[in-house]
């Protein structure tokens, strides 16, 4: 099965921002989340500007992996892949990230799951 597409909740400057559900992973390799280009026509994402909240309601804990970038772009992408577990009834903040490690290919990050979990994509504004 190919990851869903994960769009971003932006981050607005000097205002607020309605809770986002986010979406609910598929578990397993291969599947998971796929966080496209930022804007519609954009050529990449930047995952310098990326947090994750990451919620799990399994009912056991699992790991979530943002998985190692390709190179080219990554160039640092033999680092691997980040691993972070997240407790049952958890929710973990992850990132920023760096783009020399995990931009894929096609400009996309992947986010892959042990156990359903809801992944939410925040795009941090640069501007303030």
């Amino acid at each position: 099965m190919a990851p869903t597409a994960l769009a971003y909740s932006n981050l607005v400057p000097n205002s607020d921002l309605a809770d986002p559900a986010g979406v609910a992973t598929v578990a397993g390799a291969g599947n998971g989340v796929k966080i496209p280009s930022i804007t519609a026509g954009a050529t990449r994402s930047f995952p310098e500007l990326t947090v994750l909240r990451v919620s799990n309601a399994s009912g056991g804990s699992g790991t979530v992996t943002i998985k190692a970038g390709a190179y080219p772009p990554a160039i640092a992408a033999g680092q691997g892949d980040l691993t972070v577990t997240v407790a049952n009834a958890a929710t973990r903040w992850i990132g920023p990230f760096e783009s020399g490690r995990f931009l894929q290919s096609d400009g996309s990050l992947l986010v892959e799951s042990s156990v359903v979990m809801t992944v939410t994509a925040f795009k941090v504004p640069r501007n303030t």
